[in-house]
């Protein structure tokens, strides 16, 4: 599948970091060895190549310069470099958001398709705006200012599942303890498991719960992880390699080994066998809609 439209500068950032490692390793240059050439930290120098730093077109050209880059591929890179200066619709929220969180929405909205488990909360896709404000109010050092910022940047993400051109298509499995943690309290939870029954009717939308009588899945082993899978250009191949997003208390993980990747794929699919159909799961939600209120 393909896809038209500006991603914002995340997927440019990645996409360039790549390049220049791969250029600096055909090169044969350790990390040490090119930032002491550039006068650089060996700290900004993986941040570069994390795709973690938006680029000058005048320092990635140096850089192709001194790893012996032919004319067309410096120019390609320093073309790439201008497009991580570019701003995704998130940017007007930096001041509410981690690093990471910037990284992984910009990854996500770039995304054609996503696949993870949640054996704990309800996905900030499918959140209502009372359900995450009880969570981001009880967040670690956030003041009142940047929840409602989280908030109004959480909503915003949702466009994503819900707009014309080019939706997300999702895939989810939410544990069936997410059901029954009142997060808010009876009314807020009772409204957002009636928007769960109502997202499940997308088209874009498949989602599921793993019942406690499953016993021993792949998702007690993996925790929450979401895929992402990006769409393809014109040659057929992806236009960034699929990714696995881990988050932690204190940072995130991307994943985008092939080894990696399989272990996460392999995990999912074991997930999904072990859950309850979609018709069962949707059934379920409403019934414990129902229960609680």
């Amino acid at each position: 599948m393909s896809q038209e439209g500006a991603t914002g500068s995340t997927v440019a950032r990645r996409q360039l970091g790549r390049y220049l490692r791969n250029l600096r390793g055909q090169a044969r240059f350790s990390v040490r060895a090119a930032a002491a050439e550039f006068e650089w930290s060996e700290t900004k120098m993986w941040r570069i190549e994390s795709g973690l730093t938006s680029m000058r077109s005048n320092d990635v050209k140096m850089m192709c310069q001194f790893y012996g880059a032919s004319m067309e591929t410096t120019a390609g890179l320093m073309a790439l470099a201008k497009e991580t200066r570019a701003n995704g619709w998130w940017m007007s929220y930096t001041d509410a958001i981690p690093e990471h969180l910037d990284i992984y929405i910009g990854l996500e909205d770039a995304a054609v398709n996503s696949e993870g488990y949640w054996p704990e909360l309800v996905p900030g896709l499918f959140q209502t705006e009372r359900y995450a404000r009880a969570l981001l109010e009880r967040e670690i050092g956030l003041t009142p200012e940047q929840v409602e910022r989280r908030v109004q940047l959480r909503m915003a993400r949702q466009a994503l599942v819900s707009r014309i051109a080019y939706p997300l298509w999702v895939k989810i499995v939410l544990n069936e303890a997410v059901l029954h943690r009142p997060i808010g309290g009876t009314e807020v939870m009772v409204e957002q498991l009636r928007h769960l029954v109502v997202m499940s009717q997308r088209n874009n939308v498949t989602l599921r719960v793993m019942p406690f009588s499953a016993g021993f899945h792949h998702g007690v082993m993996s925790g929450p992880f979401i895929k992402l899978e990006f769409p393809t250009t014109a040659n057929g191949s992806p236009s960034e390699p699929t990714t696995v997003y881990v988050e932690g208390f204190t940072g995130a993980l991307f994943l985008e080994q092939s080894h990696e990747i399989e272990r996460y794929s392999v995990a999912f699919a074991g997930i999904w066998e072990a859950s309850m159909s979609e018709v069962e799961s949707v059934n379920y939600i409403a019934k414990v809609a129902r229960e609680m209120q």
